[in-house]
């Protein structure tokens, strides 16, 4: 059986400012639908992600930047990094692991993300 994470909630408090950011960091912006006064939902992808992130008013009851962890997997840090900080987006300095090289970074609300590039294992 497989299993294909689709779409993960991402608690924000400001949805314009959080879209903004995300837009600003690569993300694609799938869909902006207002589908009521209490229902507001924004989905948007990182680029070469299978899943996106969705962002909105009455999507999930958790916190605003209450998610501590998102992490994904990138080719290369150090490019990583660059094309971050041309972006605007406050990143922290390569961190080199023996389990990969990491790049971290926050959203507006505080919702961490940390990106790793896997190492060459062979």
């Amino acid at each position: 059986m497989d299993i294909k994470l689709e779409l993960v909630a991402v608690p924000v408090s400001d949805v314009d400012r959080a879209k903004e950011f995300y837009e600003r960091a690569g993300f694609v912006v799938d869909h902006d639908h207002t589908v009521s006064d209490e229902v507001r939902f924004v989905q948007l992808t990182p680029p070469g992600s299978a899943c996106s992130i969705a962002i909105g008013k009455g999507l999930t009851t958790m916190e605003p930047g209450s998610l501590d962890n998102m992490q994904a997997v990138i080719a290369d840090a150090d490019a990583a990094h660059a094309d971050l900080t041309e972006r605007g987006i406050d990143v922290s300095p390569v961190d080199d692991q023996q389990w990969g090289r990491f790049v971290y970074f926050a959203d507006p609300d505080g919702n961490r993300w940390s990106l790793q590039q896997l190492p060459n294992w062979g």
